[in-house]
């Protein structure tokens, strides 16, 4: 069960309108290195970990990347809410705004649609933690991709600078899980002979 705050994890106080911009943060939306994705996995994931450790480690992750999903939403709200139909034309988001104005719609920045191909559940706890652990390394290079974008945007940088920030934070959490989910598979099973022996 969670418990919403009606705030973002962390301000996004944007004051110029930048469209083009906003099409290439959007892959961190809906994009398959984005924070759509990791919560769908993450939650998904969960259920198949062999210890409630682990389990919580992915619970509390995919939640906040649920956290992460308002962040990015807001980022790309803010860089188009104010657009002129000339500024969304010359970013190249004519095709985006005619099928969706200027709603924020799960896609990469190459426009491609959220598909559920990029939610990896395997079925196997150390093959779904080691996908969450490259998982978060891609996350925090695109990360660092669209920081480099921003140039002197200190309003985007600085939001950005704080999820890439947590893609770190994740990676660490990730490694604890599956060192403790590889001690738990690697442990030696009993089994107790329920019969009796016969008289």
């Amino acid at each position: 069960m969670w418990t919403y705050n009606k705030m973002l994890q962390y301000p996004v106080n944007i004051k110029c309108t930048d469209p083009k911009l906003a099409k290439v943060i959007i892959s961190q939306y809906g994009g398959p290195d984005g924070e759509l994705a990791a919560s769908l996995r993450y939650l998904s994931q969960r259920f198949g970990m062999p210890d409630q450790k682990a389990k919580a480690i992915l619970n509390d992750i995919g939640t906040e990347e649920l956290a992460h999903l308002e962040m990015v939403g807001t980022i790309v709200h803010q860089l188009t809410k104010n657009a002129s139909i000339e500024e969304i034309e010359k970013a190249g988001l004519a095709p985006y705004y005619t099928d969706h104005g200027v709603d924020v719609y799960p896609s990469s920045a190459a426009g491609v649609p959220f598909t559920a191909s990029y939610i990896a559940c395997k079925g196997d706890p150390i093959a779904n933690l080691q996908e969450d652990l490259a998982a978060e390394q891609k996350a925090r290079a695109t990360y660092e991709k669209l920081i480099d974008l921003c140039r002197d945007n200190p309003d985007v940088i600085d939001p950005l600078r704080y999820l890439r920030q947590r893609e770190v934070v994740h990676f660490q959490r990730f490694g604890e899980a599956l060192r403790g989910v590889q001690d738990k598979l690697a442990e030696k099973k009993f089994y107790m002979n329920d019969c009796k022996p016969n008289k």
